[in-house]
């Protein structure tokens, strides 16, 4: 299933980036063609612009020599002067491409007149002819003749009628451009498809260990369900052989029975509050409400805990102490602050050793509660002390009850802390016992 849904991220995020990649390389490309169009029409226009302006100064002229033309400074120009050539380079260009034109004027009867000194291009005369007879009947404009491989501008100035050509090749720039753009995609989706790899891996890691927990967690429930289960399916049995006996006789099957009920029962509740708290949580993510707290001393809470297991701790001969700073208050849920201090509580009396201690302390630590409870005894291992939070987690890896219990207390107890805005960490060495250290965040 894991790999599955790998795969269809990688090919998520990959189709997304291409698509993403190829809008905006084509947007680059057509960018860059309409810019080239426009240089074009651009050169075409000025070129007809000059030669309407030259002949304007030809016929408008006063002095000597009619029909001589005149140069840029407006004095006579000597016979085959031609018009200043487009200039290149310089600091002070204007920026822009210098595009080959040819320039035609158009008689009235249609024949083209090539106005040379005008001129960087020159058209084959098969050619030239195919394109006077498309644009005799066209609008003035600019155009482009696909077939001939010609973009056009047909345009009247100053009573002559011109035709400008230049070649298409000349706005085809943003083929090279989309060569290249194209081997860029293929490199970016290259790499991008190994980050995804090593992303993806990542990005799932969460989603690897929460399938995991899950399996292990409905492993671990039908385990612990199965057991008592099986007893009582057992005494059931073993009653039902002898319907002849009185309840008295059999009371050992009985109590039996429900013991292993009251464990099933223990168990389900505990199943039930982490559910509840788990769709608190997922419904707080999403923006809902938590639960209304209210005013807890939890100074009362502590000690009311301490006092319900002194009795326990005397029995087992252990030393219970406990030093509670009093006026103490927050807000929260009464009812989970006490579910929370007495699995600590019972936890560290569970587990101190014969004759030993448990401490229980309660202060004020700037805007923070912290309660720690400290038994005494052999440490938790440093391999199962990263998973004691974790639910069904024991170390023994026992699943018969007694001491180790079901597994979950800690874990509700963590939850809990977390509800309350707070957390539960735990700290276990041999000179220093085990101590789970739990902070509250106050009002």
């Amino acid at each position: 299933m894991l790999k599955k849904l790998r795969i269809k991220f990688i090919a998520l995020n990959m189709a997304t980036v291409a698509v993403v990649l190829t809008v905006v390389f084509a947007a680059i490309c057509v960018v860059n063609h309409r810019q080239s169009v426009a240089t074009v029409d651009g050169a075409l226009n000025q070129a007809i612009a000059q030669a309407s302006e030259h002949q304007s100064r030809q016929m408008g002229k006063d002095t000597p020599g009619e029909g001589q033309p005149e140069s840029a400074d407006g004095q006579p120009a000597l016979d085959g002067e031609q018009p200043a050539p487009p200039t290149i380079g310089g600091r002070e260009r204007s920026g822009g491409q210098v595009i080959p034109v040819a320039l035609f004027s158009v008689s009235a009867d249609g024949a083209m007149t090539a106005l040379g000194r005008y001129n960087t291009a020159s058209i084959s005369q098969d050619v030239l002819e195919q394109a006077g007879e498309q644009l005799a009947g066209a609008d003035e404009g600019f155009g482009s003749l696909s077939d001939l491989g010609l973009f056009y501008v047909k345009r009247q100035a100053g009573g002559v009628m011109y035709l400008a050509f230049a070649d298409m090749g000349s706005a085809s720039g943003w083929r090279a451009l989309a060569a290249t753009l194209a081997v860029v995609e293929v490199g970016t989706l290259a790499v991008f498809l190994v980050i995804s790899l090593f992303f993806s891996r990542w990005a799932l890691r969460p989603v690897a260990r929460a399938w995991t927990q899950q399996r292990r967690f409905v492993a671990d429930a039908s385990h612990d369900l199965k057991t008592p289960l099986t007893v009582i399916l057992a005494n059931t049995s073993i009653a039902l052989e002898h319907p002849e006996r009185s309840v008295a006789s059999q009371s050992q099957w009985l109590e039996s029975t429900q013991h292993e009920a009251e464990a099933m029962q223990g168990l389900v509740g505990d199943l039930l509050t982490l559910a509840k708290m788990d769709e608190e949580e997922a419904a707080a993510q999403s923006g809902a409400a938590r639960p209304a707290f209210e005013e807890v001393d939890l100074s009362d809470v502590i000690e009311g805990e301490v006092l319900q297991f002194e009795s326990v701790a005397f029995e087992r001969g252990v030393r219970l102490e406990s030093q509670v700073e009093p006026g103490i208050e927050l807000r929260g849920n009464e009812q989970r602050l006490r579910r929370l201090a007495g699995t600590l509580i019972d936890n560290a009396c569970k587990y101190v050793d014969d004759g030993g201690a448990v401490d229980v302390a309660l202060s004020r630590s700037g805007k923070q509660a912290r309660l720690a409870v400290r038994n005494t005894g052999a440490p938790i291992s440093p391999e199962d002390l990263p998973h004691v939070f974790d639910r069904f987690y024991r170390a023994d890896k026992a699943r018969t009850g007694g001491a180790g219990g079901h597994g979950l207390g800690l874990a509700i107890a963590r939850a809990i802390a977390e509800e309350h805005g707070g957390n539960l960490s735990v700290a276990s060495t041999q000179a220093e016992g085990t101590v789970f250290t739990a902070t509250l965040p106050l009002k």
